[in-house]
């Protein structure tokens, strides 16, 4: 249950700034600790601890498949600047190719999209567990 500890303290003090009520407070911060022995905190921490695994792995295959899929994702948002600069110049050539790109998207499965937003805040969560551990930068 190491990383539901280190967890601990960073939610107490979310909950102390979100719940004004001191009743409250405590009637939350005592249903987190009830959390702590459930089967689906101990699921949450072999997520956790599996996506940390993969991004300390000696293989740059494992370690780096995360940011390199956000990265695609991040250059397709950024498509759109030079849509846009096609679209100031050709309105009709940028038309057909947003519609060509949003048929292409709209063809991807819905899994995708899931592995995507799965992967993002797995990623984040195991940067900012790592940032707290003192291990990463």
């Amino acid at each position: 249950m190491a990383i539901f500890e280190n967890l601990i303290g960073p939610i107490t003090s979310i909950i102390d700034k979100i719940i004004p009520d001191r009743d409250e407070r405590a009637k939350a911060k005592l249903e987190l600790l009830k959390l702590e022995g459930t089967h689906e905190m101990r699921l949450i921490e072999a997520r956790l601890q599996a996506i940390i695994a993969e991004a300390r792995s000696p293989d740059p295959w494992t370690s780096r498949a995360r940011p390199s899929f956000l990265y695609v994702m991040y250059v397709l948002i950024l498509f759109a600047v030079p849509m846009g600069l096609i679209a100031a110049f050709d309105p009709i050539l940028a038309r057909a190719i947003g519609e060509g790109m949003t048929a292409y998207l709209a063809a991807l499965p819905e899994p995708l999209y899931a592995l995507f937003g799965t992967g993002y805040l797995g990623y984040t969560a195991a940067r900012q567990w790592g940032k707290i551990r003192g291990v990463e930068n």
